[in-house]
């Protein structure tokens, strides 16, 4: 499933470190000026301290493991699936359901193999639908779930980088009789502000928003497979299921 890599993740990435450091560059900044060991850490550890603390363990595994579609999206082909329903509906009208049964036992996608069981087993259009729909529903709430994961990280690590910023102005002030101290504690100050804006902005709320999509990318799929398989329950023409089901390629 898993045989894309999505190089536009990569770009992405690139453009916004090249856009953030060239410009600090432009403006006459040092590289090393943003980078801050002390910042990083109050801003990623209080991050993950606060989603730790709001979420179920499932689910922040769930997110753990989602997070490679990111980078390698699941390959979905809604053409290829097109194909095969209606190769499915051939074969029904060839062969009758029990005709599926082989087909069935050789796919592959889980969802698609129960589809076909539900179909070979004889049970009307409606039980198929109404079984498939509570696996989609399912599916879809539990992973938008793993999604929302990284939103919240988004919405945390602003409020933590401004929680960084004071501590570092507190040492400012502990350390107004040693000048020496001072350019670290403001340097603390303003980079972690910059580290928990940035990352929410440039990691965490697209890595969430990217995975919803492909969730939804997926939901779609599901959809696709349920009013096929549906149609050829119903004993509908195979061509008719194909110019239904290619309404999902619009």
């Amino acid at each position: 499933m898993f045989k894309s890599f999505d190089k536009l993740t990569i770009l992405g990435l690139i453009v916004a470190l090249v856009a953030i450091i060239g410009g600090n560059l432009l403006e006459g900044g040092k590289t090393q000026t943003l980078v801050q060991l002390t910042a990083f850490v109050i801003v990623l550890g209080g991050t993950l301290g606060a989603v730790l603390l709001q979420t179920q363990q499932v689910i922040f595994i769930r997110a753990i493991k989602m997070f490679y579609w990111v980078f390698s999206p699941p390959v979905i082909d809604n053409e290829d699936a097109i194909q095969k329903i209606i190769l499915w509906s051939q074969t029904a009208r060839k062969e009758g359901l029990l005709g599926l049964e082989e087909i069935a036992d050789r796919e592959k996608d889980d969802f698609s193999r129960k589809a076909l069981q539900l179909l070979v087993d004889g049970s009307e259009p409606d039980i198929i639908r109404n079984i498939l729909d509570i696996d989609i529903n399912s599916y879809e709430e539990t992973q938008l779930d793993a999604a929302r994961v990284y939103e919240a990280m988004g919405g945390y690590s602003p409020t933590i980088g401004i929680i960084g910023a004071v501590m570092g102005l507190i040492q400012v002030m502990n350390n107004l009789a040693d000048p020496a101290a001072l350019g670290e504690g403001i340097a603390v100050a303003f980079v972690a502000t910059i580290y928990g804006v940035g990352l929410a902005n440039l990691f965490f709320l697209p890595v969430s928003n990217k995975l919803k999509s492909l969730v939804s990318t997926r939901v779609r799929f599901f959809e696709m497979i349920v009013d096929g398989v549906s149609s050829i329950a119903d004993g509908e023409n195979p061509r008719n299921i194909e110019t239904k089901l290619q309404g999902y390629l619009l």
